[in-house]
């Protein structure tokens, strides 16, 4: 039997541990070492969350959306009284830095705000008089049991993207959050219970592709969100879809910043060190790939070098950390076999990250910043998103060719691009086929009042993530017509009705 503690599910109020027997190890990156372990959940436990969610579908979906707000404002408070447990959980399972985690949670409680306003989101139209003595009217309601499955890289922030509005919307929750690092899910539980949430509207269930799988057939579950890789993204929407459930699955991307020669080289240099190197390059928006356009590669190389070797990779606890490590040795291992097959095809490699030591953490998983130039379409390092501190460099003549390789991309998640040309970055934006586009912004990630989302295999689906397309995909369209009668009926019409 193992000494860890062991991180459960939670299930109509009440933490349950796996009927399976099954448990994963949870590691503190940094050590290398288990700190935890995860119950793994079977279709079981899948099928409980959902009946609870599902009992507790009627009373929710009919307490009015304003008394729904008052329970998700009460959970917000509690989410910025306990910002530092939550960032603390994410540092010791994920290894991002403190101030990063904290920064993230910040940025999930802002869909949490959005969320507060659903009175106003559910508003729905009224039109009088369509037709003589007719009137009509749209409204949205809830879906019924949904469900959202999570990733590593944001623990806290991504199921914050989901569950707010689903449940303001009146729908109840099943969630899976990774397993890699799965403690922040049930400080969410424990935080809206305190807030009032009834019992069985909020539930997560741990585990593995087996729990996935659960959820992607069980009946019940009405939609599924999804943020993770491509791959995966791809097998959800297309079994999620298969088993009538409506299905938006966020995946892969490799974001490119196009620097210009006119640009501000200071200002683009600072946002290449936090958007390539922030949270070890474990973002779905971190820029991966700097597309240098005429001199400006020279210009972005000299300063790179010195800034990416100087990177202080630490423990994420350590106060001056910049970076910290990579989720578990697996990613640590794929990252620096992609620095070698980098190497291998021909690519210049500048700093590298691979075998680094951090002093006292001798078993950490760090991998440190790694620069590359003269990189190439064809190469795997291009083509692949490592998801780790990489970053590319490209030379390219023009913007033309800049937009060109961009738009041949397989993904579309988000790009950047630096200039002092306000016709060049309005040309741009018109023309570049990605969902998330930045001006002098490096990590253009809407706020929780707009919505989220890539293009082409960033995004499988017709809804994009929080925000106004949120609330359209936790709900549905319902057109009323309705008439009272007060005449004498004018008898039987067969052909099609026709407003008069």
């Amino acid at each position: 039997m193992s000494n860890l503690d062991t991180i459960t599910h939670f299930i109509n109020g009440s933490k349950v541990d796996t009927l399976s027997g099954r448990y994963a190890d949870v590691f503190n990156p940094a050590l290398g070492e288990p700190v935890a372990r995860v119950a793994l959940g079977t279709a079981e436990e899948v099928d409980a969350a959902v009946k609870a969610a599902h009992a507790a579908f009627p009373a929710w979906s009919n307490t009015p959306a304003l008394t729904r707000a008052r329970v998700l404002f009460r959970y917000m408070q509690l989410c910025q009284e306990h910002t530092d447990e939550f960032a603390a959980m994410l540092t010791r399972e994920h290894g991002k830095t403190f101030a990063d985690a904290k920064g993230e949670v910040a940025r999930g409680i802002e869909v949490v705000e959005f969320a507060c306003g659903i009175p106003q989101l559910l508003k729905g139209e009224f039109t009088d008089q369509i037709a003589r003595g007719i009137d009509a009217w749209a409204m949205r309601q809830p879906l019924g049991v949904v469900a959202g499955i999570t990733p590593f890289n944001f623990p806290v922030m991504v199921p914050m993207w989901m569950f707010p509005i689903a449940i303001a919307c009146g729908n109840t929750f099943v969630l899976k959050p990774s397993e890699r690092d799965p403690s922040p899910s049930l400080l969410h539980a424990r935080l809206l219970k305190e807030a009032g949430l009834p019992d069985g509207v909020f539930n997560v269930v741990q585990g593995d592709k087996v729990t996935v799988d659960a959820i992607l057939d069980h009946p019940e579950i009405q939609a599924v969100s999804f943020v993770g890789s491509t791959p995966i993204a791809e097998y959800i929407y297309a079994k999620g879809s298969a088993s009538g459930k409506r299905v938006q699955a966020l995946g892969g991307a490799k974001n490119h910043m196009v620097v210009m020669p006119d640009a501000d080289m200071e200002m683009a240099i600072d946002a290449l060190m936090g958007a390539a190197y922030g949270s070890a390059g474990e973002r779905c928006m971190a820029i991966s790939v700097v597309a240098a356009v005429g001199d400006a590669g020279d210009k972005v190389i000299g300063a790179l070098e010195q800034r990416t070797a100087a990177l202080k990779v630490r423990d994420g606890m350590a106060a001056d950390a910049e970076m910290g490590p990579v989720v578990t040795a697996a990613a640590k291992q794929r990252i620096e076999r992609l620095i070698g097959e980098g190497v291998e095809q021909g690519a210049k490699l500048l700093v590298d990250g691979r075998g680094y030591q951090v002093e006292g953490r001798p078993n950490g998983f760090f991998v440190g910043g790694t620069l590359f130039d003269h990189v190439t379409q064809d190469m795997t390092i291009y083509k692949e998103e490592i998801f780790g501190p990489v970053l590319c460099v490209m030379r390219l003549p023009d913007i033309a060719s800049a937009v060109e390789l961009i738009n041949a991309n397989e993904y579309g998640n988000g790009v950047a691009v630096f200039t002092r040309d306000g016709g060049v970055a309005r040309e741009f934006v018109r023309q570049i086929q990605v969902g998330m586009v930045g001006v002098n912004v490096p990590l253009p990630v809407p706020m929780a009042f707009n919505s989220f989302g890539g293009w082409k295999r960033s995004l499988f689906g017709d809804h994009h993530a929080y925000g106004p397309e949120g609330v359209r995909f936790y709900t549905r369209h319902k057109a009323v017509m309705q008439r009272w009668p007060n005449t004498a009926s004018a008898g039987a019409e067969f052909a099609f009705p026709q407003m008069k």
